[in-house]
């Protein structure tokens, strides 16, 4: 198991803690974790984009001039893709971009995406978050006596609406629950705070 310092929220050490090696000690796989990021972004897209072919839009009902002395090419429809207010062609369609991976690669990036990050020390381990008013300056003072600015994703084991509504002022700094707890946003902070009882919540949610 690796072993990390634990600190409490004036920065101080408080003791040492082993962290699980099948959540923080695998071996990191690159190609997974695109992959899981790739899945992640497509499941948030609308898929609302659209356009009109020639048969969608509107007029077109008569032909633009006659078919032939003109001079000009021919023509049936001023709705043609080849005139300006015409239909598109190819163009984009309502459509759902989202699918399905695996409930095991999924956590298998999970694991390896937290295994990066111990392995770049940008994992802290604290003892306890204590947060008991939804003001901002409490997660600010919270994060200055670490010496953290900001880019942070903060790990509770729950659902912690003070914390919550006291980090949303902040930028890039973030509270996610273990049960919600996804790649992206592992690897879109720079550090992760994890409090010492988010760590018990990921052995019995993941450990095997």
């Amino acid at each position: 198991m690796a072993e990390i310092e634990i600190i409490n929220q004036n920065n101080k050490s408080v003791g040492k803690a082993d962290l699980p090696d099948d959540i923080f000690g695998v071996e990191v796989r690159r190609a997974l974790l695109h992959e899981v990021v790739h899945n992640h972004l497509a499941n948030k897209r609308q898929g609302t984009a659209s356009t009109k072919t020639r048969g969608m839009v509107s007029g077109g009902g008569k032909k633009p001039y006659k078919q032939k002395g003109t001079g000009r090419a021919r023509a049936g429809s001023n709705r043609s893709p080849l005139w300006k207010g015409g239909g598109t062609v190819f163009g984009p369609h309502p459509r759902d971009y989202s699918y399905k991976l695996p409930k095991k690669v999924k956590w298998s990036a999970l694991s390896s995406a937290l295994s990066a990050k111990l392995a770049d020390g940008e994992v802290i381990l604290i003892d306890n978050i204590s947060v008991t008013e939804p003001k901002t300056k409490a997660v600010k003072g919270l994060l200055d006596n670490l010496g953290l600015k900001n880019n942070v994703l903060i790990i509770v084991p729950e659902r912690n609406d003070a914390l919550e509504l006291a980090s949303r002022n902040i930028p890039k700094v973030n509270v996610a629950r273990v049960s919600e707890l996804n790649v992206y946003s592992i690897l879109s902070h720079e550090k992760l705070l994890i409090s010492k009882d988010a760590i018990e919540k990921m052995k019995e949610a993941y450990s095997g």
